[in-house]
């Protein structure tokens, strides 16, 4: 085959991000028709993120929006989601799914330790180019049946899991053609998959289940919370919003992610009453769903960083159990003083990822001084404004976060009888990797391949040798 030729093939090809961005649309889409308050948050996140952009604060005064990197593009294209799968089949095949959308599993996350019966990957694009185009992403959860406290709740479970199918026939064929074609879907078949992907994340009013059967298993296995970049602006818009931001609290140079989230609205569920009731023979109930909401996302931070932050955070769990709203929010604040807030100390003191840049006014025939009496040359490059050390978004979860979502599902419908985790549970990350088909990429791993590349790439342009940079 010509070059030519290659190149007119590939171009009848829709490239991943633009598929990736055409589904994370229609799904949007999808739940402002299904929740109509999702499309009330969607505007007051383009709002908000317009505000902090401009450097205008909550109140409407001019703010400080150091430390902002991300465009205005990609701050409206941003959408997150979870699902909660319920078997290997579904996961391998959630798998393929977002394969074809440019979306690899990255991190493991055991959610035993919150009291859940599930562990979890996140699915997200892999490089800084493509995560620039659309950075979408889902927190992809596996259930542990072996971890449910009811014996009874176990075996219906899984019953009721080896009957049910989520994906269309016609999915399963067009991922197949994708997978034929080295992942990759043309113009009429990209339509086709998005339209037959879709209905898999889409509210069912009819349960699988019978009403017998949900009052042991609440709250359903199956379960779809979409995420996007504001608390006091949901608040203040009338939502019914969680108590707290899961996650740090307000920092000048932010950490990890800040999450919040509403209760969207009690959605009508029917069920057959029992196995011996005819089809039509229904029984009306209710769910509630929560729709998480990114308030902010900061720095990524190392393993030193990491635990850091753990310490501070069940250090000021400790303090602050019992005790108001308001006072473990002052607690909280009070414990986390402990955690260097500027991005000097932070990068100095190896807590927080960086990705390094050549300054634009920097000459190429610039000479610098590679007397390592006077500090190390990499330090002094960034001190001298040669280099600079951008901090790397955290482009994954915080287990926890997630938790705090999902549990407060369960704490608004007092349904969590019967999936109560077992105590002593531990992670199991062989297990899940296993039920998905292949390993999961290391969440710090990423961080790190990623500064490590752009450390190379400025050694390469300002003319230095890797050895001379880090001496």
């Amino acid at each position: 085959m010509t070059l030519i030729a290659a190149e007119t093939r590939a171009a009848m090809y829709v490239d991943s991000d633009v598929l990736r961005t055409r589904f994370a649309t229609a799904m949007s889409t999808m739940y402002r028709t299904e929740v109509p308050l999702y499309g009330d948050l969607i505007e007051i996140v383009r709002d908000v993120n317009m505000r902090v952009l401009r450097g205008i604060n909550e109140n409407g005064q001019p703010g400080d929006a150091a430390g902002i990197s991300a465009s205005s593009e990609r701050l409206t294209l941003e959408r997150h989601g979870a699902i909660r799968l319920g078997t290997a089949h579904e996961l391998r095949i959630m798998k393929r799914i977002f394969t074809v959308l440019g979306m690899h599993p990255i991190g493991y996350y055991d959610l035993s330790m919150a009291g859940l019966p599930m562990h979890a990957t996140c699915f997200r694009p892999m490089t800084l180019a493509a995560l620039d185009r659309n950075p979408f992403r889902v927190f992809t959860t596996l259930l542990r049946p072996e971890l449910l406290a009811s014996e009874q709740a176990r075996q219906l479970s899984m019953q009721l899991l080896d009957k049910r199918n989520i994906f269309s026939d016609a999915l399963i064929q067009i991922l197949a053609v994708a997978e034929a074609q080295d992942g990759r879907l043309t113009e009429d078949q990209s339509k086709t998959f998005i339209i037959e992907a879709l209905p898999t994340f889409s509210w069912q009013s009819i349960a699988a289940a019978t009403f017998d059967e949900y009052k042991i298993l609440r709250p359903s296995i199956r379960s779809w919370l979409i995420l996007h970049p504001v608390q006091s602006a949901m608040r203040a818009a009338g939502m019914a919003v969680k108590a707290h931001i899961e996650g740090p609290p307000a920092r000048d140079c932010p950490i990890l992610l800040r999450q919040t989230s509403f209760l969207a609205l009690d959605e009508t569920v029917h069920f057959r009453g029992s196995t011996a009731q005819p089809q039509d023979k229904l029984v009306k109930a209710s769910h509630r769903a929560r729709f998480g909401e990114i308030e902010q996302r900061g720095a990524a931070v190392t393993p030193k960083g990491q635990a850091l932050y753990d310490r501070l955070l069940r250090d000021s769990q400790d303090k602050s159990a019992g005790v108001s709203s308001e006072e473990a929010d002052a607690l909280i604040l009070q414990v986390f003083q402990r955690y260097p807030d500027t991005w000097t100390e932070l990068r100095s003191q190896g807590l927080i990822y960086v990705e390094f840049r050549v300054a634009r006014n920097i000459k190429p025939e610039a000479t610098f001084d590679k007397d390592a009496s006077h500090g190390s040359l990499l330090g002094r490059l960034i001190a001298d404004g040669v280099l600079e050390a951008l901090p790397l978004t955290y482009e994954d979860f915080l287990p926890f976060s997630a938790a705090g979502i999902f549990q407060s599902n369960l704490q608004a419908d007092n349904q969590s009888d019967g999936l109560l985790c077992l105590h002593n549970s531990l992670p199991d990350q062989e297990g899940f990797e296993r039920a998905l088909g292949m390993k999961v990429s290391g969440l710090d791993q990423w961080y790190v391949d990623v500064q490590q590349q752009s450390l190379e790439t400025v050694s390469h342009e300002l003319g230095l040798r890797m050895e001379e940079l880090l001496k």
